[in-house]
């Protein structure tokens, strides 16, 4: 593996989520990965599907906003996809959702069956997907709620690349009553995991 895509998401520069994104490209470059970083926010990426997008989204030419367009090609190059965010109300923040609703569109994230219509998968390059989320609430409440963030990356964005592509997780539950060693712990253990990202 030699590109590695990491998609962050958090509104402040000065995040536990910005210290985890570093020390995962500090892992992933040490292992020799060629390490392409999106950071939502930073970009100003915008979240919302336009209605000129919705109207293009079954047509041929379903991108009509540049930026997507660059950010499809990142996805393109990438043999693995880091997501990098905090969860909150159970998933993704509303960047990183509007991220997968904008960018994985038909032709890029899935494709449609010719004969029969069926979703086929269009990442089949993807051979990795990791999560690194960090959690308000304790691990027992967020499997009550389901998780919604970590389903969507693992099962949901996993169905477009194809079941051959191998999932991770790194969660950092109740980091609200966490102190600093448990989260210098999780960052360290961050790192080690994408040093042997293969």
């Amino acid at each position: 593996m030699t590109h590695v895509l990491v998609v962050s998401c958090h509104p402040r520069p000065d995040s536990f989520t910005a210290h985890l994104v570093s020390r995962a490209t500090s892992g992933l470059e040490r292992a020799g990965h060629d390490v392409e970083h999106l950071d939502l926010y930073a970009i100003d990426f915008t979240t919302a599907m336009s209605r000129d997008e919705r109207e293009a989204y079954h047509g041929d030419e379903p991108v009509i906003d540049p930026q997507v367009a660059e950010h499809i090609e990142a996805v393109r190059r990438a043999e693995a996809i880091v997501f990098v965010y905090p969860t909150w109300w159970a998933g993704v923040p509303a960047k990183l959702k509007g991220w997968f609703e904008r960018v994985l569109v038909p032709g890029v994230g899935f494709r449609f069956d010719e004969r029969s219509g069926k979703i086929r998968p269009n990442l089949t390059h993807i051979r990795r997907l990791v999560g690194i989320s960090t959690y308000g609430s304790p691990r027992w409440y967020v499997r009550l709620v389901n998780d919604v963030g970590r389903r969507t990356i693992t099962r949901t964005v996993r169905v477009a690349c194809g079941w051959r592509t191998r999932t991770e997780w790194h969660g950092l539950y109740a980091i609200d009553s966490s102190d600093d060693a448990a989260r210098a712990a999780f960052a360290d253990r961050v790192e080690a995991a994408m040093e042997a990202l293969s």
